[in-house]
């Protein structure tokens, strides 16, 4: 996230030879004709490049929930990525971080074409703080009290990139517990700056449009644990779109 050059200083005037008659007497003067400068239109910056985007197809119909292993590699990291979550308060687009974390990326990817996000729940949401979602548990009411405990069957490694920063609202990371390897689908959106968990959790996308969304959710934990009968929102699906 060059300065412009100083104008160029005009060159002086030439001066005019003096000249004399043979009668001795004075030249006549003659006054130059005035010299009209030729207005310089600027040179127009080049437009921003246009930037077009597709759905990806789906990879299944209906939602599935759990896998034996991390998924294999389903997306160009050269390629730019957005998804864009259906909540029940509206819509949230994010800008997605394939070259800063490519294995979270694909790994996000994967389960929102599997339809694993479908009707799962914003089960922890602290006011000033951060939502989170992504608990396929979290789809079932009965299981509750479990909720934040899921993940679709395998775990894998954070990754913590210098200068990716949770410094501002919109962030989009990886949760997990201690161990740096047990990131699975879980994930969090920053509703404030939170720059204290940087260097500490993956960072993989930004939020571009649906922020006021976000600040709409239900606030159900205190940081400290569940808000006794507080509701919480639902994850209607997740759309990805792909750089054409």
């Amino acid at each position: 996230m060059p300065t412009d050059p100083q104008p160029g200083r005009p060159a002086p005037a030439a001066t005019a030879p003096v000249t004399t008659t043979p009668s001795g007497t004075a030249p006549a003067s003659t006054t130059p004709a005035p010299v009209t400068p030729v207005p310089v239109s600027p040179t127009p910056a080049a437009p921003a490049p246009v930037l077009s985007f597709q759905a990806m197809p789906e990879l299944t119909q209906a939602p599935v929930r759990s896998f034996s292993s991390a998924p294999a590699q389903i997306i160009d990291p050269n390629k730019r990525y957005r998804a864009v979550l259906k909540t029940s308060q509206g819509d949230v687009t994010l800008d997605l971080y394939p070259k800063v974390a490519p294995a979270a990326v694909n790994n996000f990817v994967f389960l929102a074409l599997n339809h694993f996000y479908d009707g799962t729940r914003f089960h922890r949401v602290i006011d000033g703080f951060m939502a989170q979602g992504g608990d396929p548990l979290s789809a079932d009411p009965a299981q509750q009290d479990r909720w934040g405990t899921g993940g679709p069957g395998y775990q894998f490694s954070a990754e913590l990139v210098s200068g990716v920063r949770f410094d501002k609202a919109g962030g989009l990371g990886m949760a997990r517990s201690q161990s740096l390897d047990s990131q699975g689908s879980q994930f969090f959106i920053t509703v404030a700056p939170a720059d204290f968990l940087s260097g500490n959790y993956t960072v993989f996308g930004q939020v571009i449009s649906g922020q006021d969304v976000l600040n709409r959710l239900q606030r159900n934990d205190t940081g400290s644990g569940p808000i006794a009968g507080a509701g919480a929102d639902t994850l209607l699906g997740v759309q990805i779109l792909q750089e054409q």
